[in-house]
């Protein structure tokens, strides 16, 4: 939407700073240098015990629960 690309322009920067992009820099340099993919395999090997820990997490954050409680009252996004 145009608003959500207004507070692009005029927000973002100040969300998405140096020391974001600095963070980012360091992630793709582990994607690229295979420590994330050696670290979702070791994940993996394990039973996913990290991952199926911080996924009940998120299921449990508010967010979720007010979005699952707004998707029951949206009849026509059922089936999807």
């Amino acid at each position: 939407s145009d608003t959500a690309e207004y507070g692009d322009y005029t927000r973002g920067p100040r969300v998405i700073d140096d020391l974001v992009k600095d963070e980012m820099r360091q992630i793709l340099a582990e994607i690229q240098d295979g420590t994330f993919a050696r670290e979702w395999i070791l994940e993996n090997q394990a039973g996913r015990p990290s991952f199926n820990a911080m996924k009940r997490k998120e299921a449990e954050h508010p967010i979720e629960i007010v979005g699952k409680k707004l998707r029951d009252m949206m009849p026509w996004l059922k089936g999807k």
